[in-house]
Parts: C-alpha cells; structure tokens; sequence
C-alpha cells in the first residue's frame, strides 16, 4: 500500500487493531505501539537493523504480534523544514517495506522527538545508559503520541461539524 494522509488511517487501519510509530534510525528502528482507543503511545521494543530483509521480517513479525492495523513512520526532516538524506533513506525503507507489507503507513514529522524524548527520561531520573538502550523506542512513541494527538483532533473536529448539521 501508498503512504497515506495521516487523516486516513482512521478508515485504512481498521477498528479494533493499534498503531505502531517508527523511529527509523541508521543502526535501530525504535518501535511504539498505541492502545486500542489510539490515546496512548506506549515504547515497545527496538530492532538492531542488519539487512533490509532481515528487518523488515522482524519488524512485520512484531506488528502481526501487536495487532497492529497502521503505522506512522517519522519523517526526519532538517530543522528548517527541509529534507536531506535522512529523509531520502527513511523513504526508500518505506518503498521497500510498503511492497511487503499492506499496511497504511504514514509519514509524520519527528524533528526534536528524540531530544524530547531524552529530557523526558532524565527528568524521570533514568540512567544514562537504560537510556542508551531505551531511546528509540521512546522517541518513537514520542512521535506515535504526535499523531495519535492528531487524530484526535481530527476526529473530534469531525464529531463538532456532525452536531451542528
């Protein structure tokens, strides 16, 4: 499947499955997975990237493990809104992995989701190397939250317009 709007995956994804976020780094691939009322983005695991085909089956495993219906990959783009090569590799893994995979993948902005990530792991007194081994996942979780937020909206917004017609 194409990447899609995150708008649509309240329709792709399908009732009853979570959502998982990606933080696609070069030596790991952070992994969040939400609840199934999509409030709450949860760190879940971090897979060791080796080869593209080795990942792609670890990662698949785990999302049919976790029900998952969706996914939000984020996008890292430069600060100034920009894309450089981060933002070409993380594409290039979703063409990949879209041929292997039917399900909705959309893109969501991660600048800062690590750095946020991190203050919010020290700020909760975690030691510097848990959270050496912790990051991704947190970070991914951090962008999976994003999106989940904006859903949300989306939908709430969707639900205001209904009552006043």
């Amino acid at each position: 499947m194409p990447t899609v709007d995150i708008a649509a995956l309240h329709q792709l994804a399908g009732m009853g499955t979570t959502l998982a976020g990606l933080d696609l780094g070069t030596k790991t691939i952070g992994v969040a997975v939400s609840d199934l009322s999509w409030s709450f983005a949860q760190p879940r695991t971090v897979i060791r990237r080796t080869k593209f085909t080795a990942d792609a089956t670890e990662l698949a495993a785990f999302l049919a493990s976790a029900g998952v219906g969706g996914i939000v990959i984020g996008l890292p783009l430069n600060m100034d809104g920009s894309e450089g090569p981060r933002v070409q590799s993380t594409r290039a893994f979703v063409r990949n992995y879209a041929r292997l995979d039917e399900r909705p993948i959309a893109f969501w902005d991660e600048r800062l989701s690590t750095v946020a990530a991190t203050r919010a792991m020290i700020s909760m007194d975690v030691s510097r190397a848990k959270r050496a081994e912790r990051i991704d996942a947190a970070a991914a979780a951090f962008i999976l939250q994003g999106a989940l937020d904006r859903l949300a909206a989306i939908h709430d917004a969707g639900d205001a317009r209904e009552s006043d017609g």
